[in-house]
């Protein structure tokens, strides 16, 4: 008999929890456009409002909430709407970020920040570039990074970015729901990592004058009708208990000490990481052939972040933390959630040792 497959990938995506579906048939009763100004569309926009503000209320948040596509679109719209002369980069940052720095528009400046050999932000480099910089620039930096876990010091990125005058964008997307919002001007969430429905994530906004405005929907500022059901099912997955990410952290200690003791190399070890992500060095062995043999034995884990994986590249994250290009391309991330059991970790286990033991002959 077939067994049912391990799911190790939850950095990544995880499953839509059953609260979350069902709020979302309940946002497909409301199915009028909510800027129509009809009855139907006005119950259609006091069910969006409402999903709005239980957003903001599970997550403690003041101030505004922008619905976008998801934590992509919301980093877009921050950098490139945002009041600002030129951007302050972490070198570990999403490859949506990354993307941005490699076209940056005319009249702001980028300057890129260095991190240590665990990935943690070298505060003397934001300290020297804001020195540096002229007008307002924009701090860009993870609350967690999604490939190791690295928690980054965002209260003490936050106060130097204040002392320089500069806006901070923190992407939370890996970090929402498991860990308290830092605080920072503007916040990127996503509702796909916590159980809530893809497509679908939001820019909190301290201030809405930090953006410029672009026409359209949610105030102004994003064009495109508004997806209720998944505005629905987003605050649904907020609204969730999280008591899973306290087991997360005995697992991940299970999974370090095995890797360890097996000959594997643990990515940022001397860091704190979020308890629900690892990545894990398998000396000789290409992490692309890794992925092929755990996904054979029915386990799903990834090579860094699912938006790059897929190109088989060296991860610039891995590069920016000073490992060499075959070094990183022998490293896979595995990332728990809600349902990661302690049997799905010790299949794992097994099955890499068993990997790393073939390696060794």
């Amino acid at each position: 008999m077939t067994q049912p497959r391990i799911y190790l990938d939850h950095a990544a995506t995880t499953p839509v929890l059953p609260e979350v579906r069902a709020a979302m048939i309940a946002g497909m009763e409301q199915w009028a456009n909510p800027s129509s100004p009809h009855g139907d569309g006005r119950a259609a926009r006091a069910a969006l409002e409402e999903a709005r503000r239980q957003i903001a209320g599970a997550l403690g948040w003041d101030g505004e909430v922008i619905l976008t596509s998801g934590a992509s679109e919301a980093i877009t719209l921050a950098m490139m709407a945002g009041k600002t002369d030129g951007w302050i980069v972490n070198p570990t940052e999403h490859d949506a970020v990354l993307r941005l720095t490699a076209r940056i528009p005319a009249g702001r400046s980028l300057m890129r920040l260095a991190v240590d050999l665990d990935g943690r932000l070298v505060l003397a480099s934001l300290q020297r570039a804001l020195e540096a910089s002229s007008g307002r620039p924009l701090v860009v930096v993870q609350s967690v990074n999604s490939e190791t876990g690295v928690i980054q010091d965002n209260a003490s990125i936050t106060d130097l970015a204040r002392q320089g005058h500069a806006i901070t964008l923190c992407d939370c997307s890996q970090s929402v729901g498991k860990m308290p919002l830092p605080d920072a001007d503007m916040i990127v969430v996503s509702a796909h990592k916590l159980g809530g429905p893809p497509g679908i994530g939001a820019l909190l906004v301290r201030d809405l004058g930090l953006l410029d405005p672009a026409g359209g929907q949610e105030k102004g500022y994003r064009g495109g009708t508004e997806n209720v059901p998944a505005a629905m099912g987003f605050a649904a997955a907020l609204t969730h208990a999280r008591y899973w990410i306290d087991r997360a952290a005995d697992l991940r200690h299970q999974l370090d000490s095995a890797i360890r003791g097996s000959g594997g190399e643990l990515v940022a070890q001397d860091a704190a990481r979020l308890p629900s992500i690892g990545s894990y060095r398998m000396p000789g062995v290409p992490a692309n052939a890794q992925l092929i043999q755990f996904d054979l034995a029915g386990v799903s884990v990834s090579a860094g972040s699912a938006c790059s994986s897929g190109t088989l590249k060296t991860s610039a994250v891995l590069t920016a933390m000073g490992w060499d290009e075959k070094a990183a391309g022998e490293v896979v991330r595995v990332s728990f959630g809600p349902s990661t059991t302690r049997a799905h970790v010790y299949r794992f286990i097994e099955l890499w040792r068993e990997m790393a033991a073939r390696a060794r002959r």
